[in-house]
């Protein structure tokens, strides 16, 4: 199978008649190569993960609850989802965005970073915790994926896998998700990081990636993007929900 096969093949069964993969993320490069891209979606099936929205603070992505009333426990839902430092891009489904910010700013790896981390907390499911990294300080751009999952015999330890790959030809990007789909509990994501397409100018990447989201459980998708040599990114919403007024 070829290259966009496989990624046209991983984008149709893993997201598109997949009616939950979780929260997601993609870091590859546009199709004319200009620039680097980051995808980052949400997903939700009680009220309490629905009750969100992303808001784009420079080339910050923050999630934020819809209506702070309605909020339970903000401790798994509300965090910095991209966060940059000078030719570094991070972007993950939780807090552990904001350790790898103050790791790497103190001269740490993005490995040693999130060796202080665990899976998340929320028993039975105990949600993976998925990161990635786009280098752009050293000679060659740099990409590296993670994902810290429980341990299937004993959830209370967690498996920290990362992965570097070779950066993607123009047009791919590689992905992860928290979920394999829907279940209960839920299971987690398995194997190495997907080839995904990312063809397109940056409007209708929005567009195909919220249309392949199920629409009841879809919550939120973000797209950054960021020049080829570096300098500060820029980030385009959807949102399922607006801010209560």
């Amino acid at each position: 199978m070829d290259l966009r096969a496989e990624a046209d093949a991983n984008f149709n069964s893993r997201l598109l008649r997949n009616p939950y993969p979780g929260r997601g993320l993609v870091l590859g490069r546009s199709a004319d190569g200009a620039a680097w891209l980051q995808l980052y979606w949400i997903m939700g099936r009680s009220a309490n993960s629905r009750n969100r929205l992303f808001l784009a603070e420079g080339s910050t992505l923050r999630t934020a609850p819809a209506d702070p009333s309605l909020v339970k426990d903000p401790s798994l839902i509300i965090y910095e989802a991209m966060l940059e430092l000078p030719g570094l891009y991070l972007v993950s489904n939780g807090d552990q965005t904001r350790t790898l910010h103050r790791a790497l700013a103190q001269g740490e790896t993005f490995e040693a970073a999130l060796a202080t981390r665990e899976r998340e907390p929320d028993a039975p499911n105990y949600t993976p915790r998925i990161s990635a990294m786009l280098d752009l300080l050293s000679d060659e751009p740099a990409l590296a994926l993670n994902i810290i999952k429980a341990n299937p015999d004993d959830p209370a330890l967690s498996h920290h896998t990362t992965f570097r790959p070779a950066p993607p030809p123009p047009g791919f990007g590689l992905g992860l998700t928290t979920y394999e789909g829907d279940g209960d509990p839920l299971p987690s994501f398995r194997g190495e990081p997907l080839w995904l397409p990312l063809d397109g100018d940056e409007e209708s990447l929005l567009d195909r990636y919220w249309q392949a989201l199920d629409a009841d459980n879809r919550v939120a998708l973000a797209l950054k993007r960021i020049p080829a040599d570096g300098g500060p990114g820029r980030v385009r919403l959807r949102n399922r929900f607006k801010a209560s007024s």
